[in-house]
């Protein structure tokens, strides 16, 4: 099972004081209990099949500052709720584990409309330059930005046989951006 699913464009720019309560309701919606919910109905199948579960989280849930504020909450819980299951349904043979991308290519930083073109409207910066200069910005060591596919690769092989033993894990995949363990 994966659990994959995230805020796009409506996330909020401003920070905490300009984020209400209904926005932050939205984000626990979506980015947390979305995967609660999902997770509650698959694991009686999953503890019978021995499955496992990703949770896709971010890499916002590790430096929130970089973020807006209810997302990278919610992307936090997500990753304590992971590690969560992990420990009570490793027993019974579920592996839990979660990866947290940083910045990835696609429309929520490339669509001039969407997330991305926001932040770079913000900066008052044009947003194809934004885009192009986001490895450096980020200061994301490998130079570039995250291809989808690294990121599929990533949740095949950990829901694959080749990481039975790999559990309550939060895998990033950003390129180097995050510098601390």
């Amino acid at each position: 099972m994966v659990n994959n699913v995230g805020a796009g464009d409506d996330v909020n720019i401003g920070g905490f004081l300009t984020t209400d309560d209904a926005h932050w309701q939205a984000n626990l919606d979506l980015n947390l209990f979305s995967a609660v919910r999902a997770s509650r109905a698959a694991l009686p199948g999953l503890v019978e099949r021995r499955g496992a579960i990703v949770n896709v989280s971010s890499i916002n849930s590790r430096v929130p500052s970089a973020g807006p504020i209810a997302y990278s909450t919610a992307k936090a819980a997500l990753t304590a709720f992971g590690k969560a299951l992990s420990e009570e349904f490793g027993p019974q043979g579920v592996r839990v584990n979660t990866v947290s991308p940083g910045v990835v290519r696609t429309a929520i930083w490339e669509d001039p409309n969407g997330f991305g073109g926001k932040v770079a409207a913000a900066a008052g910066v044009d947003h194809e330059r934004f885009v192009e200069r986001i490895p450096q910005t980020f200061g994301i060591a490998s130079g570039r930005i995250t291809e989808p596919g690294e990121v599929a690769a990533l949740i095949v092989f950990l829901l694959s046989d080749a990481a039975g033993n790999i559990t309550g894990a939060d895998h990033v995949i950003d390129g180097g951006t995050v510098k601390s363990a």
